[in-house]
């Protein structure tokens, strides 16, 4: 199947990011900018992540990363250091489940993705999941800031133009608040992004078992020192 072409609702966007501006917490303006602005950027994504070996392994065996990540006594037999026992790690600091994206996201699936194939619908909620593991990979907490670090870095690896335009957002309503040393942490993010391996094609069950620094070393993600550097500069913890 071809991926499907969906205008984007520069509009509607705007509309929504003159309310999330004036209610920072309104986690439904930001699905509304999503929705407007996403356009056909996960259909292309998937048409890539289909011709790949790893692809079409994974929908060839119907792989359920949230029921991995759910386990935490299968996490926890990973080896110290290793990429599982650290997002182990940082679900439990964070006091966090890997179910916490998924009520919100199936309280907004764009319309779009009815009657779509279960392989598409699979591979959205395979990329919905592995968010955390992106943020344990690239070092960017779960503060706003870092957030919106990783939002510029999954812009560069997925050219979602709704994630996009939240990070601009973001970052620059983080600029007036910390300082020119944002924009550069949120280009260093976007250009990590580019330059790192295509995350959503990758075997992370697979890749869980193994020491997170070769993993980083194999995907191509450095660490984000200027995020880091602004974090102690400026006592920001995660929320």
């Amino acid at each position: 199947m071809k991926s499907s072409t969906r205008r984007m609702q520069p509009l509607v966007a705007l509309r929504a990011i003159k309310r999330l501006i004036a209610n920072p917490d309104n986690t439904e303006e930001v699905f509304a900018i999503i929705r407007a602005m996403s356009g056909d950027s996960l259909f292309k994504a998937f048409d890539r992540f289909k011709l790949t070996e790893t692809g079409k392994r994974i929908i060839k065996e119907k792989r359920e990363l949230l029921e991995t990540l759910q386990n935490r006594k299968r996490l926890a037999e990973n080896a110290a250091g290793s990429l599982g026992r650290s997002y182990l790690s940082f679900v439990q600091s964070e006091k966090i489940t890997a179910d916490g994206l998924v009520d919100a996201s199936e309280e907004n699936v764009p319309p779009e993705l009815e009657n779509q194939s279960e392989e598409l619908i699979a591979f959205g909620k395979r990329m919905r999941d592995q968010h955390d593991l992106w943020h344990v990979l690239t070092g960017y907490g779960r503060d706003t800031f870092g957030e919106v670090c990783l939002l510029a870095f999954t812009y560069a690896q997925t050219k979602n133009r709704g994630l996009g335009l939240i990070a601009i957002v973001g970052a620059f309503r983080h600029y007036r608040e910390l300082g020119s040393g944002v924009l550069k942490a949120f280009f260093g993010a976007y250009m990590a992004g580019k330059r790192a391996a295509w995350l959503p094609q990758q075997d992370w069950e697979t890749m869980l078992e193994q020491p997170i620094d070769d993993v980083r070393q194999q995907l191509n993600i450095p660490r984000p020192k200027i995020y880091q550097k602004i974090l102690e500069d400026y006592a920001l913890v995660s929320t």
